[in-house]
């Protein structure tokens, strides 16, 4: 390629491998570092839209969900005095202390894994959905809540299971229509 036409537009500069310009402030002595930055990057970018990873991903963060909410409720299930005095009757205060953490924990477990299971789940077939399709649009996410409504419900019966399927649809439609794919006003 002619070095004295790369400024005309249109022109895509071609260099060889290993020649590539490299970013302002760094030198040849830096070349290597740089490309073994940028060989992790592609990796960690391949990673990061690989269907376990969003599965595992999406797992935790449902299961970190469901036990703040766990906790925030149990929260206000020791705010009755008279309830508390009659489960905690004839304990110490380490022990009444003991008692509530150890309720908390219980739930906080029970709601994460509750939370981290369908969160991993829709995650898991949605990713599979679009690895399927090759599109990422709302039909993925309808689908996926479709599918993974009719699991949850799916030992209720074939009715239960198709209305589970739709609620959960509709819900990942409301979900993905008024947070995920708003558009954004044009700023003039």
């Amino acid at each position: 390629m002619n070095p004295s036409t790369n400024h005309l537009p249109g022109r895509v500069p071609i260099w060889a491998p290993h020649k590539e310009p490299l970013p302002p402030g760094l030198s040849e002595d830096d070349r290597s570092y740089y490309e073994q930055s940028k060989r992790w990057e592609g990796y960690m970018a391949s990673a990061m839209e690989s269907c376990p990873v969003k599965t595992v991903l999406a797992g935790g963060a449902g299961f970190g969900i469901g036990a703040f909410f766990s906790l925030m409720s149990a929260s206000f299930a020791y705010e009755d005095p008279y309830l508390r005095s009659q489960t905690q009757v004839g304990m110490n205060t380490t022990q009444k202390a003991s008692q509530i953490f150890r309720e908390m924990g219980k739930g906080m477990w029970t709601s994460g894994r509750a939370f981290g299971k369908i969160g991993a789940m829709f995650a898991g077939i949605e990713c599979v959905i679009e690895s399927y399709r090759a599109k990422n649009d709302i039909y993925n996410s309808v689908s996926s809540g479709f599918v993974c409504g009719g699991i949850l419900a799916r030992n209720s019966g074939p009715k239960a299971a198709i209305s589970g399927g739709l609620a959960f649809a509709a819900f990942s439609a409301a979900i993905d229509l008024l947070f995920l794919r708003r558009e954004t006003p044009d700023e003039d």
